[in-house]
């Protein structure tokens, strides 16, 4: 479901060497590099692809590679006799663009995966790769992301690609932004939608998954940060968004830890959790009776009666109710996952030091 970007615009260093095998033990399963980013040295490609391939194939991971037709020179390659030799470099798919005939890309799509430019693909491109015999059962199609301001695309037109290339078959991938090392020299994040640019990068990946057709998402930029890997794993494995969030207080902690999930019947201002009154509630004082801003958290204390004991996150700006205490507030980074727990979502809060 999700994987990453590592990039060879320089030697991998120990602490790139690290980063793949915690993204790996974290569950992402594939790495994404690109051979054509004009800022590199293309003679150092063919060394640093050997190690990255190396350490791809010790953690068992995906290895999808952008090239053009210089870059595979470059690797002294032939793509029409050398399969056998991409494969034990560990590439597990190649990525083509950047003036490979589609005749090459036909061929090639017979004995290994291709990542065909999904932002780019035209109906002539797919008429041309049927008259040359492509194997679609091994096409893949990535979108590109997009390192300057305002290029990216809208949700919209992305949507309606997507829905053309689902009648191809084959996996949609796309980018949503890093959010610890950006890759230069813009350093502007990179994303596949532009509204995704400099988002959460769980919340902008859950959006390419649950409303865009897309089945894989791939952080574009270099690092993510390890608070966010750790969402990334239990949003995959338990199905869980975990939210860091402050606290005024260790009061009523039994309330709020643990694991809640957002009620079927969803309310248009909160997210109500459905275990919350279910557990052995206590006389809840009136305390922190203040304005409620997005994010925060909450309980009804004595003077709500039967609601009394109520978990709630506020999804938008709330005044002050005397019958309400504001425990906490999710923080300022992770508020947009918020609006992706939708109907039936787990969810926990775990505290910011």
């Amino acid at each position: 479901m999700f994987g990453f970007s590592v990039f060879l615009g320089s030697d991998m260093s120990e602490e790139t060497k690290e980063y793949i095998i915690q993204m790996s033990q974290n569950g992402f399963n594939g790495i994404f590099t690109s051979m054509h980013i004009p800022e590199d040295d293309s003679s150092k490609y063919l060394d640093r692809i050997t190690l990255l391939g190396d350490i791809a194939k010790k953690n068992n991971l995906n290895l999808m590679v952008d090239i053009s037709s210089k870059a595979l020179s470059t690797l002294g390659l032939d793509i029409k006799n050398d399969t056998d030799k991409v494969r034990n470099l560990g590439i597990t798919g190649l990525r083509m663009d950047y003036g490979i005939p589609m005749e090459t890309i036909a061929n090639a799509s017979k004995n290994l995966t291709i990542g065909l430019n999904a932002s780019t693909l035209s109906s002539e491109d797919v008429l041309n790769l049927k008259k040359y015999g492509a194997d679609f059962s091994n096409m893949e199609f990535w979108h590109n992301y997009y390192p300057r301001k305002e290029t990216g695309l809208s949700k919209k037109s992305f949507i309606d690609k997507n829905k053309w290339l689902k009648e191809l078959g084959g996996k949609i991938i796309a980018f949503s932004p890093g959010n610890k090392i950006l890759r230069g020299p813009l350093f502007d994040s990179l994303p596949t939608l532009e509204k995704h640019r400099f988002a959460h990068p769980l919340a902008a990946s859950i959006e390419l998954l649950a409303e865009c057709l897309v089945d894989e998402v791939y952080i574009g930029d270099e690092q993510i940060k390890i608070e966010t890997i750790n969402q990334f794993r239990v949003f995959q494995n338990e199905k869980t968004i975990l939210l860091h969030s402050n606290f005024i207080s260790n009061d009523y902690q039994q309330l709020l830890t643990g694991e809640h999930t957002n009620r079927m019947d969803v309310a248009r201002d909160v997210i109500r959790s459905q275990e919350a009154r279910f557990k052995e509630i206590p006389t809840i004082k009136q305390i922190n009776t203040i304005d409620r801003a997005v994010g925060s958290i909450t309980l009804d204390n004595h003077l709500y009666g039967r609601y009394m004991g109520e978990l709630q996150i506020t999804k938008t700006n709330l005044t002050a109710d005397s019958r309400v205490n504001v425990m906490g507030r999710v923080i300022d980074e992770d508020i947009p996952l918020i609006d992706w727990i939708k109907a039936g979502q787990k969810y926990q809060f775990i505290g910011k030091d």
